[in-house]
Parts: structure tokens; C-alpha cells; sequence
């Protein structure tokens, strides 16, 4: 297997690790006054994802970082071409950071709840551009000769970007009811499960709609057995929900999320943006790679290092494994 390829797929892994491990803190996040009634509610869900959430953002930087020195060309087009996409979703996260240490600084319950939205505006945002960032990488854009964007800002705001903005934002809440139906106790969980079937039956028009639209458009065989296997796991997702089997609801969704994502990668190749404008014009897997020395180096890097992160990051989870009980929370 060429290193081009390799690191194709290093990056489609890359990114979705981080929507399947980001999307269950972004879905807590965007329900925090759905289900969080009184503070401590609040608190507990804020506990479930505190230990976790910024490891999470790890990936993300990995992924760009990996996307920066393998496919030097494909990151300065996507940058420069999705900039203020991007710049809106840097501010989205930097808002929901700062919400996370800044909430507990105050005394007074308009302090809290103030940053409690700020925590989930950030969420709610940073979902669903992120949908609009991915639909549009595989819907493609338009290229000149010498790969730069010719288009704006409003050329990224069609109606594949943002049915898929709706679908992620959406399958991140159901991601998160989810989660906290897992990770807390009480009347919290069992609000958390009920959300959870609801927004998991909104979450199947739009998502089949999505999927269906990205086959029909982009798809080739491998993505028609993953969106099948998607659809099949969000379904399940329901229905071990609705029995009571949180942790393998979760489980399912997750499984959506991931096999959704590796879904498009597999619809995008051997592209890594095409280009609408001119078939010519696109960015391959191998018109925008690096250096065949530069991408042996990184992988031999990869090699050693990833196994550490990976041990790491699953001790962490490990670590914070039991369920987050409300009447534990003391109150503020």
C-alpha cells in the first residue's frame, strides 16, 4: 500500500475518532437545559465529560496536524477556501473552554447558567459546522489550476451542507443523551434515556436523507455497505435505549458516527477536495501529498507514538468509568 494512502486513511481515522469521542461532550453540552433542572444536575453533567473533554480535542489537532505536513496542498486549500468556517468553529470551542473553567468561578446562579449557555452555544454551533465542513469536503468546491478556492463564503452555505450540519448536530445530541443515560444516576438518567429515544427518531430522517443524498451523489460500493451498516446501528441505537441498555446504546451510536464518517472519506477518494468547477483542478490523494521521505518519517513517528497516546487516553476513560450520582454533588 502506497504512504499517500496510508495517510488517507490516518487522516479519515483521525477525524473520525474525534467526531466519535468530541460528539458525545459536544451532545452533553447541547442538552445542558434540556435535562439539567437544578444545579447540581448541572454539575453531574458537567462531570461526566469534564475529565475527558479536552483529551478529546486531541485528535482534532492531530488530524490537522497530520493533514498540515502529509497532504501539505489539500490543508492550505481546505483552510484558506473553508476560512471563516473554520474561524466560527475555533470560536465555538474556545467558548465552550472557556464556559467549562470559568462556570465555577462565580457564586451567583446567573454566573453559572450565563456560562451554562455560552457551554452550550459553543456545542450546538461547533456540531453543526462541523457537518457543514465535511458535507462540503465531499460535495467539493471550486478550484482553480492552481488548487485555490475561487468561491465564498455563501457558495458554502447549499443545501447538502447544511442538511449535513442538521444531521451531525442531531446525531451529537442523541450521541450525548446517550452518554449521560450511561454515566449518571437517578432521575437525570432517565430523562437522559427518554430524550435519547426521541432525538434519536428526529435524528433518522435527516441523517437517512443525508446518507442517501451522499451515495446517490458521491457514493461508489464501499460507502453503500458503511451507510447501510450506519443506518442499521443508529436503529439499534433505539431500540437497546428503549430496553434499558445504555451502555450498548451508546455503543451504537458511536458505531453510527464512526462508520457515517468513514462513509464519506470512502465517497471522497481517491479525491481530498474535488473540485466542481473542473475535474482537472481537484486535489488527490497524490497531486497533494508531501514529499515520499517526508511521509516515511512521519510514519515510522506514528509507529512509536500513537500506541503511547492510544494507552494513555484509554487508562483516562478507564479512570472515570462509574457513573456520575447527582446526590453525590454537593450543594452549591
Amino acid at each position: 500500500m502506497e504512504l499517500t494512502t496510508i495517510w488517507f486513511i490516518a487522516v479519515a481515522v483521525l477525524f473520525t475518532g474525534y467526531f466519535v469521542l468530541e460528539g458525545f461532550d459536544f451532545g452533553v453540552g447541547i442538552l445542558m437545559p434540556v435535562l439539567g433542572r437544578e444545579e447540581r444536575e448541572r454539575r453531574a453533567m458537567i462531570n461526566t465529560i469534564g475529565p475527558v473533554w479536552d483529551g478529546n480535542e486531541v485528535w482534532l489537532i492531530t488530524a490537522g496536524g497530520a493533514m498540515f505536513a502529509a497532504f501539505p496542498h489539500w490543508y492550505a486549500s481546505l483552510f484558506s477556501g473553508f476560512y471563516l468556517l473554520f474561524f466560527l468553529i475555533l470560536l465555538a470551542l474556545i467558548v465552550r473552554g472557556v464556559a467549562f473553567e470559568y462556570r465555577g468561578k462565580g457564586d451567583t446562579d446567573r454566573w453559572r447558567r450565563g456560562w451554562d449557555r455560552c457551554l452550550t452555544a459553543g456545542s450546538a454551533l461547533a456540531a453543526f459546522l462541523w457537518g457543514m465542513v465535511v458535507a462540503n469536503l465531499v460535495r467539493g468546491v471550486p478550484l482553480d489550476a492552481n488548487f485555490d478556492y475561487t468561491g465564498s463564503f455563501w457558495s458554502l452555505l447549499n443545501g447538502y451542507a447544511l442538511l449535513g450540519g442538521l444531521t451531525m448536530l442531531l446525531l451529537f445530541a442523541t450521541h450525548g443523551a446517550y452518554f449521560l443515560h450511561l454515566r449518571t444516576t437517578g432521575a437525570l438518567s432517565d430523562r437522559a434515556r427518554a430524550l435519547g429515544l426521541k432525538l434519536g427518531v428526529a435524528t433518522a430522517v435527516p441523517a437517512l436523507a443525508f446518507l442517501l443524498w451522499t451515495q446517490i451523489a458521491h457514493g461508489n460500493a464501499a460507502s453503500l455497505v458503511l451507510i447501510v451498516v450506519a443506518v442499521l446501528a443508529l436503529l439499534a441505537g433505539l431500540a437497546l435505549d428503549f430496553k434499558g441498555r445504555s451502555g450498548w446504546a451508546f455503543a451504537a451510536t458511536a458505531l453510527t458516527i464512526g462508520l457515517a464518517s468513514a462513509a464519506l472519506f470512502c465517497a471522497l477518494w481517491p479525491d481530498v477536495l474535488p473540485s466542481t468547477s473542473d475535474a482537472a483542478n481537484s486535489l488527490t490523494h497524490e497531486n497533494a501529498a508531501a514529499t515520499q521521505k517526508t511521509l516515511g518519517i512521519m510514519t515510522w513517528a506514528a509507529i512509536v507514538f500513537l500506541p503511547i497516546v492510544l494507552l494513555y487516553q484509554g487508562w483516562t476513560y478507564w479512570v472515570f468509568r462509574k457513573r456520575v450520582a447527582v446526590e453525590r454533588i454537593p450543594v452549591a
